[in-house]
């Protein structure tokens, strides 16, 4: 997420194209709304398959999302509409579709500012978030904006453990109910590649993957935390 941030850093000042990337977590981390200021103490000594449980803080607002199992998308881009939920909508449409190409429909959900009392992101769904037919929701979205660009990130569900899920929130999770009956690697290629399509369509643009050289990353880790980031526990591929 550090990454994130230094992307759209680097957009603002003409640096970077408008960039699609998607990555996964090791090891598994809660991150915190930028403005979320209360959780449980016991999250700060939670372990999964032998190691502790990151905890970072994102520089977008929402609730807490338990990254364990999911795929993260993010989108760094300028000329959205000015109006916030228009601008979600703008951008999770590559969602729908690539979902769409996959047989799983999606649609918004409804939830208004009640979310802000409950510490699980994915215990409600938003008008910038994606659910699935029985309610489930598949896809929590936040956005930072900053002067006419914008970070656009969110957290697809897969493969959650459900017992991590219940220790982190206290509740057993509602698994979404997906009829892609495939290992988690054939699992997340097949989606990524579903999304990178939609996304070419949607935007009207052609990826190029570009890994980071040194130097960038280099600045990743040394400017990151001037945009909220606490600490960075993601890798993954840029496309650009």
């Amino acid at each position: 997420m550090a990454l994130d941030s230094w992307l759209l850093a680097q957009h603002l000042q003409g640096k970077q194209p408008s960039t699609l990337r998607f990555y996964t977590w090791k090891p598994a981390a809660i991150s915190l709304g930028y403005h979320q200021h209360h959780w449980p103490g016991h999250w700060q000594h939670l372990t999964w398959q032998g190691e502790p449980l990151s905890l970072i803080r994102r520089p977008t607002g929402g609730r807490a999302v338990l990254h364990q199992g999911d795929l993260t998308y993010a989108v760094v881009m300028s000329g959205l509409p000015i109006n916030r939920l228009q601008a979600y909508r703008s951008i999770c449409e590559f969602l729908i579709q690539g979902w769409r190409s996959l047989g799983v429909e999606l649609q918004y959900g409804q939830v208004g500012r009640s979310y802000i009392h409950n510490p699980n992101c994915f215990s409600t769904a938003t008008g910038a978030d994606l659910v699935l037919a029985d309610g489930s929701k598949l896809i929590g979205s936040a956005q930072l904006r900053r002067g006419s660009g914008a970070l656009q990130h969110g957290s697809m569900r897969l493969c959650t453990d459900p017992a991590l899920h219940q220790q982190v929130f206290s509740v057993v999770p509602k698994q979404p109910l997906l009829s892609l009956a495939l290992p988690p690697e054939a699992l997340f290629d097949t989606v990524i590649n579903a999304l990178t399509v939609a996304a070419e369509g949607c935007f009207g643009a052609t990826f190029q993957v570009e890994p980071l050289s040194a130097e960038e990353w280099e600045s990743v880790l040394t400017h990151g935390g001037e945009w909220g980031v606490e600490s960075e526990a993601a890798t993954g591929s840029t496309e650009r």
